[in-house]
């Protein structure tokens, strides 16, 4: 079928919006017509990796169900769904409820293509387009996606405002409930409050934290951090954060969250911490990371967390209901675009302007 895409051509180059033709349906997957879908610093990787070009991505997609294919049973045509992270469902951590550390992770998520480097799209001559990110390249009206990414919800939500729901928004949350299980009563100190950052900073006023601190270079973020339940901000660029954060907490912070990926700020995130504190990474590495050894040695622990360590089909579903609680308001991150607006989206996000673009197509 023909539909209407933001296909990234070149590293620096604008959005090309396009007609493309999508595959139908083949086994165990389905073709949802996309309502909304958020735009995450993910991403913007093509931009800065050698990743395949031309490439559509968008991985926070939410729509209805159009057609399935053979094998489908979990949804069926007109049910709304929350597209997330792609995984096998048959390795051992996908087996054991961690499948965002699936095997295949990489390829299926980050590469463009299915696993057997086949695409879904081409143009009307043939070219082929990297059209599997995330399993749904959802920078587009349609999305071919499988029955492992695709999460039921109820038809009375806000269907085009879900999308970040599948991955920077659980990514956030799932990294403080989940992955870290933040404890009611703790501190946790949270390093860049963008769209994941926030989240984690609403997720641990659930948890019951009794000390949230929110740090961000942009006074607009600080702002609404507090206002989403941190109860300090400090200013990410003033040197002496980590004694800031150590008066504040008494012999410093019991969790640590780095969304930013900065090295520097990572140590500091460490450096924050008490002794058997715990500091999560789920920032985009941007450059080597050296870690004095004195700092681990009094039982302070990293680590590395992808999509939350949730299993989305159980985690979203909860986060929504949490929504409806009036306890994750997370619509008050999004703003909503054209998807012919998506440069300017992009533009504003990178510059710290919007917390969470949201593409409507067509």
């Amino acid at each position: 079928m023909q539909i209407t895409a933001a296909v990234l051509r070149e590293q620096n180059a604008p959005y090309s919006i396009e007609q493309l033709e999508l595959a139908d349906p083949g086994p165990g997957e389905v073709l949802v017509r996309i309502a909304g879908v958020g735009m995450c610093h993910t991403d913007v990787l093509p931009r800065f990796m050698p990743l395949p070009r031309p490439i559509v991505c968008g991985h926070e997609g939410a729509g209805v169900v159009e057609a399935v294919g053979p094998g489908v049973t979990a949804v069926a045509p007109g049910d709304h769904v929350v597209l997330s992270f792609d995984s096998c469902g048959t390795c051992t951590n996908c087996r054991t409820g961690h499948p965002a550390y699936c095997a295949t992770f990489m390829v299926r998520n980050l590469s463009g293509f299915a696993v057997d480097g086949s695409t879904c799209l081409t143009t009307a001559d043939g070219e082929r387009v990297a059209g599997r990110w995330f399993g749904q390249s959802s920078f587009a009206s349609h999305a071919l996606a499988t029955e492992r990414n695709v999460i039921k919800v109820d038809p009375d939500l806000p269907l085009e405002l879900l999308g970040p729901l599948g991955c920077g928004l659980q990514t956030g949350a799932g990294s403080v409930l989940v992955a870290m299980a933040v404890r009611p009563g703790t501190s946790i100190v949270v390093f860049g409050t963008g769209a994941v950052g926030l989240a984690a900073v609403m997720a641990a006023k659930v948890a019951g934290c009794t000390t949230i601190i929110g740090v961000d270079l942009h006074e607009s973020r600080r702002n609404l951090a507090s206002e989403l339940g941190a109860t300090h901000v400090l200013d990410g660029a003033d040197p002496d954060i980590v004694q800031q954060i150590t008066e504040i907490t008494g012999d410093g912070a019991q969790y640590a969250f780095d969304t930013t990926g900065a090295p520097s700020v990572i140590v500091n995130a460490i450096s924050s911490l008490r002794p058997t504190g715990t500091c999560g990474l789920v920032g985009v590495q941007t450059g080597p990371l050296t870690v004095d050894p004195g700092l681990l040695a009094t039982g302070r622990n990293v680590m590395g967390i992808l999509e939350g360590d949730a299993v989305p089909q159980v985690f979203i579903p909860q986060l929504v209901e949490l929504w409806r609680q009036g306890r994750f308001p997370f619509d008050r991150l999004v703003q909503t675009f054209p998807l012919d607006r998506i440069d300017e989206a992009e533009q504003s996000s990178l510059a710290g302007g919007v917390v969470k673009p949201v593409l409507i197509p067509g």
